[in-house]
């Protein structure tokens, strides 16, 4: 996968505010501080994403009571319309990009008062024919997620959007492994290449991984967004902390995305300026190992390479060797013809 722009790199805040105004604000200034593009929160009405009696994931109970309905987790997450602006606001003001996930269509209206670039379409809303339609229409930059999809899934999902409004070249595929933390052996990160190949859009990862290797490896890859959730304590409680970040991981992934970006290069291998100057002392020159007198055939017995390499290359050995001195040569004395 070639890579040829800069890695747009999202902090998902998500929901890991708990609820609460001053956390998100706090996470937002981290993220700033850490020089991602982007934050990126979950939008929902909790009584139009799911029903009372939906069971929470797996995951979802780990952190919080296994009773608790997904509904009643939901509602202590979510923020109204006008705690949203105010973090717009805040964005504006630290010039970070706000971005969300939608998770319910009558949300969906409130992207305009946000000032929302592009939308994050989740994994889990991949197959909601309804929310695809809506939000091809916006006509926006779209970010989708692939987890728990298959290749037919997600070709599915890309016809609606395209046959509603939304353009190819606006979509970004997001490989992901929708399990919070994901496993290791689960990750597959070499799907990014099929995906690529079959869609032919741009393709990113979405990292549920505990660590940040993935997302770099993913970098080099060729990914061209990477997204990875922000917490500020791993230990709090709610669905998504432990497979979430800390702020000096995030500091550490963005260098580290940004070095890997530079050292990439451009697909063309060359003698770069750095490395010049060492070709003289790294390189080895023709010798003499032995002395040798004038008029005495060259050979393997009286030469050899050493550094330094400002003489002739001992590439050139074979059309050296069965010719005569022309001068006496003294041991380690640098061969030239």
């Amino acid at each position: 996968m070639k890579k040829n722009k800069r890695t747009l790199i999202i902090a998902e805040i998500g929901v890991n505010h708990n609820g609460r105004l001053s956390i998100a604000k706090k996470l937002i200034k981290k993220a700033a501080e850490a020089k991602v593009d982007v934050v990126k929160f979950q939008i929902f009405n909790a009584d139009n994403l799911v029903t009372p009696y939906a069971k929470k994931a797996k995951y979802q109970q780990k952190k919080n009571n296994f009773k608790q309905t997904q509904l009643a987790m939901l509602k202590k997450l979510q923020f109204n319309n006008r705690e949203f602006l105010k973090l717009a606001k805040l964005c504006k003001k630290l010039k970070i990009e706000f971005c969300a996930s939608f998770f319910d269509t009558e949300s969906l209206p409130l992207f305009k008062k946000l000032g929302i670039k592009r939308i994050k379409i989740p994994s889990g809303e991949i197959t909601n024919f309804i929310m695809l339609k809506k939000i091809a229409k916006l006509k926006k930059k779209i970010i989708m997620s692939t987890g728990m999809s298959s290749i037919n899934e997600i070709k599915d999902a890309i016809k609606v959007l395209t046959t509603f409004g939304s353009k190819l070249k606006d979509i970004t595929l997001l490989h992901c492994n929708s399990e919070y933390p994901s496993p290791y052996k689960d990750v597959n990160l070499l799907a990014m290449e099929q995906i690529k190949k079959k869609f032919n859009t741009d393709v990113g990862y979405s990292d549920h991984t505990t660590g940040i290797e993935v997302s770099i490896a993913a970098v080099a890859m060729g990914a061209s967004v990477i997204e990875k959730h922000l917490t500020l304590n791993k230990n709090l409680k709610g669905p998504d902390h432990k497979a979430s970040i800390e702020p000096n991981e995030l500091k550490h992934l963005v260098c580290s995305v940004r070095n890997i970006e530079v050292a990439l290069g451009k697909s063309k291998k060359i003698i770069t300026k750095s490395e010049k100057k060492n070709r003289v002392a790294a390189r080895k020159s023709i010798m003499a190992s032995t002395e040798v007198l004038k008029g005495e055939k060259f050979s393997l017995k009286n030469l050899n390479a050493k550094r330094p390499g400002h003489g002739m290359s001992p590439m050139l050995m074979p059309k050296i060797i069965g010719k005569r001195a022309k001068k006496k040569f003294k041991v380690n004395e640098i061969i030239r013809l």
